[in-house]
């Protein structure tokens, strides 16, 4: 495929795009997803819908109730771009991380960077150093803004990385710069298939994956599954996943921006807390793992969100059970869906046609998916086989041989096991790769295994997925000890405290067990489907 002229000075994203080869098939097939050859997210996601609804329409408000309006957020991220390039030197390609939670400095910095023509490389302000320095290495950022609370492993990385962060009381806060400039800015005409967005996945190796998505890419998820939720100036709507997850960002920045509402952004809440805060705030549309509405279901709070318009599950399937109690008891209907962040966001869902219970749903307009067997040929129907799907996104890894196991023939062949019935309905069965899925949450075995054998009382160890009623999944270790300890309950929690202080606290064992010793075959090779079994056995 032809790529317009750049508007990138550092060609860094463009020289290490996938060979044209190995590129996914793309297609446009709606009227939607026609864009011209220069277009901008940025200016698209605030300043175009702030000349359409008012720059004192309400875009992003908090728990404790502050609310920024169109016109506010406009003008703090002209002003971020402003810092961006007149005080840090970013020039047109440049690659700037971003850390912290869901906050609006967090929204109008990511909107900044598009606007200033830079590339945004957002990170979970979980990760610890060791998990941020691989996506530093791969990404090669000049800059990074970064909450002041999370400063700290970010500084740790060290090198020519130019680090501010923001929210603090320092005199080179991002705040204070903002506040110096003019807010007058003349954004960077990118072209439409610029990249804006390098987004790091959570393999299943300790090496990330960089996902490469281009402006229009941001548009086109709006403009497929974005739209079916009809999001107009009267909608809140909420989501728990970071942005730096591509769902929370379509949900929260995307979806919400573009179509006029007003996101309310929650850097931390549980289940029941948020329940309370859809409650509170009159939120109409709420997006979230399905560990959470379950939670809330047993909880006995899910009236709390008897008042949504809209509830949309995604991060792991929704068991028909879940599902079916919500809709008896409060009358809504889960909008359940699969995305990838290869994929950006969601492509296939139940939404915009009638909902068959327990099915995934149908691919979105403009896109078009199959189910593929061993051979790479489609399946038949009710046959179980890997998903693959085409649309108007599709994986580019950034240099990255991974690539050619990710699209197959064109297809973007997801990693997961799916089955479609004679009416085109998709059905989830499985993963296809060793990915834990906890709680919406894709935990890589082997960096959970890394963190482990990095603890001084540790032999090795070895990761499984170990279902769960709650979370779908938990991660389970079976761990050998250095001669001399005791694998005890106490032992057991100083190992999962080294965990969470190496790598991000969520994806520490919640199942520790001491064995004397790991299966391994002939050749020494590690047998995790034999620790697989034992717990199947167990249960």
């Amino acid at each position: 495929m032809d790529l317009a002229p750049s508007a990138h000075i550092d060609t860094f994203t463009r020289d290490h795009l996938p060979e044209p080869a190995l590129w996914p098939t793309l297609e446009f097939t709606t009227d939607a997803l026609q864009y011209p050859d220069r277009l901008n997210a940025g200016v698209e996601l605030v300043d175009v819908p702030a000349l359409r609804v008012g720059d004192d329409a309400p875009a992003l408000r908090t728990p404790d109730g502050s609310v920024w309006t169109y016109g506010e957020l406009r003008r703090r991220s002209d002003q971020v771009a402003q810092v961006l390039t007149e005080d840090l030197g970013l020039v047109p390609g440049n690659r700037v991380l971003l850390r912290s939670p869901n906050n609006p400095w967090t929204v109008a910095a990511w909107l900044g960077v598009l606007k200033a023509g830079g590339v945004v490389v957002t990170t979970m302000a979980a990760l610890r150093t060791r998990e941020i320095e691989p996506i530093v290495a791969r990404t090669r950022p000049v800059i990074a803004l970064v909450d002041h609370r999370f400063a700290d492993d970010v500084l740790a990385l060290g090198g020519d990385l130019v680090v501010v962060t923001y929210g603090g009381d320092g005199a080179d806060d991002l705040v204070r710069r903002a506040a110096a400039k003019s807010g007058e800015l003349t954004p960077v005409d990118t072209a439409a298939d610029d990249v804006a967005l390098l987004g790091p996945t959570s393999g299943s190796t300790g090496v990330p994956k960089i996902t490469m998505h281009f402006h229009r890419d941001v548009l086109a998820i709006d403009d497929t599954f974005g739209r079916t939720l009809q999001l107009g100036p009267g909608d809140v709507v909420a989501c728990t996943a970071p942005l730096a997850f591509t769902f929370g960002l379509g949900m929260l920045v995307v979806f919400a921006l573009r179509a006029g509402a007003c996101a309310l952004l929650t850097e931390q809440a549980t289940p029941v807390q948020l329940a309370d805060l859809v409650a509170e705030h009159d939120v109409t549309v709420l997006a979230t793992a399905p560990t959470a509405y379950k939670q809330i279901l047993r909880s006995g709070r899910i009236d709390r969100l008897q008042h949504l318009r809209a509830a949309v599950s995604a991060g792991e399937h929704i068991s028909l059970g879940v599902w079916e109690q919500i809709r008896d008891t409060i009358g809504l209907e889960i909008v359940d869906g699969i995305g990838a962040t290869e994929m950006l966001h969601i492509f296939i869902s139940n939404v915009g046609h009638p909902i068959r219970p327990g099915a995934t749903g149908k691919p979105l307009p403009g896109y078009r998916a199959t189910v593929l067997g061993d051979d790479g040929e489609p399946v038949g129907i009710d046959e179980e086989g890997r998903l693959a799907v085409i649309g108007p996104v599709g994986c580019r890894y950034l240099d990255d041989d991974r690539q050619r196991g990710y699209v197959v023939n064109g297809w973007n062949v997801t990693g997961d096991t799916f089955k479609v019935d004679a009416d085109g309905y998709f059905h989830y069965c499985a993963r296809t790769d060793n990915m834990i899925v906890s709680s919406g949450y894709n935990i890589g075995g082997p960096e959970v295994e890394a963190a482990i054998d990095d603890h001084p009382d540790v032999v090795e160890c070895a990761v499984v997925a170990e279902p769960d009623a709650e979370r779908g999944a938990i991660v389970c270790a079976f761990v050998v000890l250095r001669d001399g300890v005791v694998g005890d309950e106490a032992e057991a929690k100083r190992i999962q405290d080294f965990v969470k202080s190496q790598i991000a606290p969520y994806k520490y064992p919640r199942d520790v067990r001491f064995v004397e010793a790991l299966p391994r075959n002939a050749s020494g090779k590690l047998q995790h489907f034999r620790l697989r079994e034992e717990l199947e056995a167990a249960r």
